[in-house]
């Protein structure tokens, strides 16, 4: 594997060109106008622009990734995450282009992008998941009755659902009946399906995944957890590893169910099993992420592993770099996801960073995609970048974080560092006594 192209941007295309740099890979990125200043572009051995700055010209465009990547002679394609990661249909496409696609088979994305057929399948291998219904709902009378047998508060969810987006908290059947024909529209609006469907909402309860990597020779390794709580809008805001709430005995059942959901689909290379936990550590499936996930440097950080680096090798036929009892995990770590935004208002800030510093710290990475002068623009996520610490100790992690923080300087546009800071000095998160309700607890009004 001598060329690899990469169809992503910002600070995930920046961090896949730096492992292929290392294993001596060239690599091709695509750029869309409103990217043609940003580190990824300057830093791929060639740089090609596929188009308009709207996500549907430029890096959702299926045929001229493939054109590019055939007129480039490249060997595979890494998809990062987000855009077409997950999408069942641009994999079989390169693949039948006879180029390989760095990531799990067609069929296994298929599978669990569907969160009904995952469920089934998942329950199928004895994989515990959460109280609710095995098929998509037809009529809010339907869902009504299944609500009223499982119990409110429940969750209302776009079975093609992800990264928050397509869910919807409700309490009693008022909330249900309020809100089930706009999941269905909002649904087939973002993910061209309007299939929905019911799972029991699991009150104080923790949102934990585990890591998992398989290979084409059937080998299946776990690396270890990150818990994933801190959110807003069901959606990560930061990200640590161990979790400061299981048990040893709880963590290690947990490692056994995601190997065990993994080989029941014949998992291979990077993918998440993704857990929702109640206070008595009972914990249930709630998805597969068939990608590299955006918080993949948490474990980077105490494995001492490059994830993309085995994701190469594996889609290039080798076998795992490492056995189980080979993997060990040492210290903690956590991270933080940098956004372009307004901390109070919770709304995307785009514009031009006429300043950003920060001061280099021990146990501290940052994973970027934008430098002082860059624009963020409105077309794509607002993330400016990841800031990873480590420490022997959680309280060491934490508290290179807070320094980090209060040291960090950006002007031009707002972010969300003064929630990073709240969340840091709070107690509860001191004492890793959080839930998934953290935030809006304790900061969103």
């Amino acid at each position: 594997m001598q060329k690899i192209l990469i169809a992503n941007r910002g600070e995930i295309a920046l961090r896949i060109i730096k492992t292929c740099q290392t294993m001596g890979i060239e690599t091709i990125a695509i750029y869309s106008e409103a990217d043609k200043d940003l580190p990824f572009v300057k830093a791929a051995t060639k740089a090609i622009c596929i188009g308009e700055p709207h996500v549907s010209k430029s890096y959702l465009q299926i045929d001229k990734i493939l054109e590019i990547a055939k007129n480039e002679k490249v060997d595979a394609i890494h998809p990062g995450y987000g855009f077409l990661s997950e999408n069942a249909s641009f994999a079989q496409q390169v693949i039948n282009a006879g180029i390989t696609f760095i990531g799990p088979q067609p069929k296994t994305i298929k599978l669990m992008g569907d969160k009904i057929a995952s469920r089934n399948a998942m329950e199928g291998a004895g994989v515990p998941v959460v109280p609710g219904s095995s098929q998509g709902l037809n009529t809010v009378e339907e869902a009504c009755g299944l609500a009223k047998t499982i119990g409110y508060p429940i969750m209302l969810k776009a079975s093609g659902g992800g990264g928050g987006i397509g869910m919807v908290l409700c309490d009693n059947e008022q909330a249900l009946i309020k809100s089930y024909e706009s999941t269905k529209k909002r649904a087939m609006t973002y993910f061209g399906s309007d299939k929905v469907f019911i799972e029991k909402y699991i009150e104080d309860s923790r949102h934990i995944e585990v890591q998992v990597f398989g290979d084409q020779h059937g080998n299946i390794v776990h690396l270890f957890e990150r818990d994933c709580s801190i959110q807003r809008r069901h959606q990560k805001v930061v990200e640590e590893s161990p979790s400061p709430f299981l048990s040893d005995n709880a963590r290690q059942k947990m490692f056994e169910t995601a190997i065990k959901a993994a080989r029941a689909v014949q998992y291979t290379n990077a993918g998440t099993i993704e857990f929702i936990v109640d206070p008595e550590e009972n914990f249930y499936f709630l998805e597969m992420n068939t990608r590299l996930q955006v918080e993949h440097p948490v474990t980077e950080m105490i494995t001492r592993l490059d994830l993309v680096k085995w994701q190469i090798l594996v889609a290039r036929g080798e076998k795992l770099p490492l056995q189980q009892a080979e993997i060990a995990a040492r210290g903690n770590a956590v991270e933080f996801r940098l956004y372009a935004e307004d901390p109070v208002r919770f709304l995307p800030s785009p514009g031009k960073i006429t300043k950003l510093k920060w001061q280099e710290k021990e146990g501290a990475r940052i994973d970027y995609g934008y430098v002082e002068g860059g624009t963020v623009t409105p077309f794509y996520d607002p993330l400016i970048a990841k800031c990873i610490f480590y420490g022997e100790s959680r309280k060491q992690a934490l508290s290179v974080a807070l320094s980090f923080f209060k040291d960090f300087s950006l002007e031009g546009i707002k972010t969300n560092v003064p929630l990073f800071l709240t969340i840091l000095e709070s107690a509860t998160f001191q004492k890793g006594e959080y839930t998934t309700s953290f935030l809006n607890k304790n900061v969103v009004k």
